[in-house]
């Protein structure tokens, strides 16, 4: 019987999710070759005037990822400039997000359940919840909401996705 921990129910999925992100922005610029238009239009768009783009939502799908594990590891995070303005540049993010989540010792997160979690929720807050708590209900929900987003800004600009390109990513064939 395999146990589960922490950390083998929460860094594999992270990087799963990370590195199909990241093969969804690899398509979007082979899609923008292929139609003839230059692929890093697609890093500004939105789906509504007051919502963040793309740039955004996949900057946060990284950092949150990456500040969740640290902060229940009792980790010091890498600090990224929130400088990029190309997909090449946020496929960059997301390869230095998934190199650091690789060097996280094994069992880091492990026996951390009941840590609690004090982390900032928009400007001027913060809310604790313990660490088992803290990857379920936050960190994974959040990663999942901007890589999605992500997903439905390219499908809505023209990007021959599907649900086998969020799921298994370059797995899909």
């Amino acid at each position: 019987m395999t146990t589960i921990t922490l950390t083998s129910a929460f860094l594999p999925v992270l990087t799963t999710a990370l590195n199909n992100l990241d093969h969804c922005l690899a398509k979007a610029q082979a899609n923008a070759a292929a139609r003839g238009f230059d692929p890093d239009v697609l890093a500004g768009v939105r789906l509504a005037p007051d919502m963040l783009p793309l740039t955004a939502q996949v900057r946060i799908a990284c950092d949150v990822a990456k500040l969740g594990v640290a902060r229940v590891a009792g980790l010091e995070a890498p600090k990224f400039d929130d400088t990029e303005t190309t997909l090449a540049q946020l496929r960059e993010r997301i390869a230095k997000t998934l190199a650091w989540l690789a060097t996280v010792p094994a069992g880091a997160l492990d026996a951390q359940e009941a840590k609690d979690i004090t982390f900032p929720v928009g400007r001027d807050k913060t809310r604790t919840m313990q660490g088992a708590d803290y990857l379920r209900h936050w960190v994974l929900p959040n990663v999942f909401f901007h890589v999605t987003t992500t997903y439905a800004l390219l499908r809505h600009n023209g990007v021959d996705l599907g649900k086998i390109d969020f799921l298994l990513g370059a797995q899909a064939g």
